[in-house]
């Protein structure tokens, strides 16, 4: 005998397991760039003393970040990875991606040492 699926009531379920991938998704509001403000610092600490420049910040999607990447590393012409929200670019790139961000419309500052 099996029961109607509109009649079938949830006595238990854990958190994540189900149908429903979006619920346990976080929502990352989209800024206009004009409204993010973004810090630019080298970095080079635990890389074995390889520099890499550090843009934080964001407030959009992981496509838009993806995209806001390889347009930066093009425009350098050097690798970078994406890492908890925030970009990294390889080398010490501070001002081209501070010029770059402004013509994009960002508000941009380089912080730090």
């Amino acid at each position: 005998m099996s029961i109607p699926p509109e009649n079938q009531k949830i006595a238990y379920r854990e958190f994540g397991s189900g149908s429903q991938p979006q619920a346990t998704e976080r929502a990352t509001p989209e800024l206009a760039p004009q409204k993010q403000n973004i810090r630019i610092q080298a970095s080079r600490s635990g890389r074995k003393g390889k520099t890499v420049t550090v843009i934080s910040g964001f407030q959009c999607s992981p496509s838009t970040l993806t995209e806001l990447l390889k347009q930066l590393k093009t425009h350098c012409g050097s690798g970078g990875t994406i890492k908890d929200n925030t970009l990294e670019i390889q080398g010490d790139q501070r001002q081209k991606l501070l010029a770059l961000l402004l013509q994009l419309g960002y508000q941009a500052k380089i912080s730090g040492g």
